[in-house]
């Protein structure tokens, strides 16, 4: 390991969704756990979530200005050439100016012209990539890249084979919430009744909300679910509006969930998107799922993720078109087939990968100490 006496600099780059940013977060405590003499500085985009929940992380953040390409035709299209030239001098000049020892890709477009530019400067280059099917950013650095660290099978078909190592998802360390009386008592949940935990994310999942509005009665009144339902900001006011709370007493209705350990420990199952974060983090937590991947994200990779988990027992998978129609009779038995919850369970816990973020750490600094020696 290297010197305690010296301090090394990481740059880690990671934009756009908390599916990119929330791994290197997980990424960054690792290293400075390990390290005491370490300095991690982000290089995000003002205008996405990294601005704010970096800097809450307690790690500093600078900007570059940059975008991705929209498939149809925009306005902001025409200003694409511009904004990736203005973010490869600023990335010439960040590198220049901070010297860091490797630079990190968790994907988004921001880290393409940082990680480009750090191969030109002969600055090691690592990547962490969460989808079965490759961010562009990322499969564009795979052949600059010293090591790339994937969470699914599929995704080592993108890369260079010699380079990869497949560790799984850096995980929220707080995330497994062990004591299902506290956790089920924080919701004022009794023990009696299963739980139907329900994820759009912090925006919300249209699909998703329809579908479980469509089926909130049954679910509630029939199958007598105690439902977490996490709507996303943007559906809070209207779906507070089109239902009376007051009717519907083991409904949990929120924006957005600030304890999730505790939510996941309450459920005994998950409706959610497939993104790779929380694919991975129904894999930590061993919580069976019904997984609906939203059909507008980059080469269907929501998919491919949940057709991983699918083939391998620990989830079912919903159309995003068929969800409103199935839900109810998917949610209902799965819920009254114990045996088959404990199955989905099992092989939830045993795609886990609990310490990714802990591996990739170490192969960092083992990189660190080699180019320095």
């Amino acid at each position: 390991m290297p010197s305690k006496q010296a301090t090394y600099r990481v740059i880690i780059a990671a934009g756009g969704t908390g599916g990119h940013v929330y791994p290197a977060i997980s990424i960054a405590d690792a290293l400075t756990a390990k390290m005491e003499h370490i300095d991690i500085a982000f290089i995000g985009t003002k205008n996405h979530m990294e601005w704010t929940a970096v800097p809450k992380a307690g790690y500093r953040i600078y900007p570059i200005w940059v975008s991705g390409l929209h498939r149809r035709f925009t306005l902001s299209n025409l200003l694409f050439p511009l904004k990736l030239i203005v973010s490869l001098i600023q990335s010439f000049w960040l590198l220049q100016s901070l010297k860091p020892a490797i630079m990190v890709s968790c994907g988004g477009y921001v880290a393409g012209p940082v990680g480009w530019m750090a191969s030109r400067f002969g600055i090691p280059v690592m990547i962490q990539e969460q989808n079965s099917y490759p961010g562009v950013t990322n499969r564009m650095l795979g052949s600059y890249a010293k090591r790339i660290f994937t969470a699914f099978p599929d995704a080592e078909d993108y890369f260079p084979a010699h380079k990869v190592r497949m560790v799984g998802n850096p995980t929220r360390k707080n995330l497994v919430h062990t004591n299902l009386s506290k956790a089920r008592a924080s919701f004022n949940f009794s023990e009696d009744r299963s739980v139907l935990l329900v994820l759009g994310g912090s925006l919300g999942a249209k699909s998703i909300n329809e579908a479980l509005l469509h089926s909130l009665e049954t679910l509630h009144d029939h199958a007598g679910l105690y439902i977490i339902w996490q709507c996303g900001k943007r559906y809070i006011d209207a779906l507070t509006k089109k239902i009376d709370l007051e009717e519907y007493p083991r409904l949990r209705l929120l924006a957005y969930l600030d304890d999730m350990p505790a939510a996941y420990a309450a459920a005994d199952l998950v409706v959610s998107r497939a993104g790779a974060s929380s694919c991975s983090e129904l894999m930590v937590t061993g919580t069976p799922s019904v997984l609906i991947p939203s059909p507008i994200v980059a080469g269907d990779h929501q998919t491919m993720n949940a057709r991983s988990m699918q083939e391998l027992g620990a989830a079912e998978m919903l159309s995003d078109d068929e969800a409103k129609d199935t839900l109810t009779e998917l949610v209902t038995r799965l819920l009254a087939d114990q045996e088959q919850l404990r199955k989905m369970n099992d092989a939830a816990l045993a795609m886990a990968k609990p310490f990714a973020a802990e591996y990739i750490a170490e192969e960092i600094l083992h990189e660190i100490e080699h180019s320095h020696d």
